[in-house]
């Protein structure tokens, strides 16, 4: 089978399994809806590959008896007494921010090119985001 595309969204919900089928096995699958195009994809591989492209890059700092990580270019920082109480603090806070900007912050300028990163966060497990946090 190849590639799964329908060019209207009719076509698309006739064809629903069809277009879950395809994006499970890894093939391209798209819906058509006026002049803008969606992809349909595979969670997992779509969470991969963004956290790939967009690693955390996050720094974590020892200081005064505790652990802090932060993610430059994002509003976004935790504290922990230890080092994994500052991992799930952090897992916490992105998770807050990934909700505030679904909410009303995708369309503001400075919150706009962290589209991917909200992606990353909504797709991933609190584990996944502490792996893709310390860079595994």
């Amino acid at each position: 089978m190849t590639a799964t595309h329908y060019q209207n969204v009719s076509q698309g919900r006739a064809h629903f399994k069809d277009l879950l089928d395809a994006a499970e096995a890894g093939r391209p699958a798209s819906v058509r809806r006026l002049k803008n195009r969606a992809a349909v994809v595979d969670a997992e591989k779509l969470r991969l590959a963004l956290a790939t492209l967009r690693p955390a890059r996050a720094e974590v700092v020892r200081e005064a008896g505790g652990w802090s990580i932060f993610i430059r270019g994002l509003p976004v920082a935790a504290d922990g007494s230890d080092f994994d109480e500052a991992l799930d603090e952090m897992c916490q806070a992105l998770r807050e921010y990934a909700e505030d900007w679904s909410a009303r912050l995708l369309t503001a300028p400075n919150h706009a090119e962290n589209w991917a990163v909200v992606q990353i966060i909504e797709l991933s497990t609190d584990q996944q985001l502490k792996d893709w946090l310390v860079g595994r």
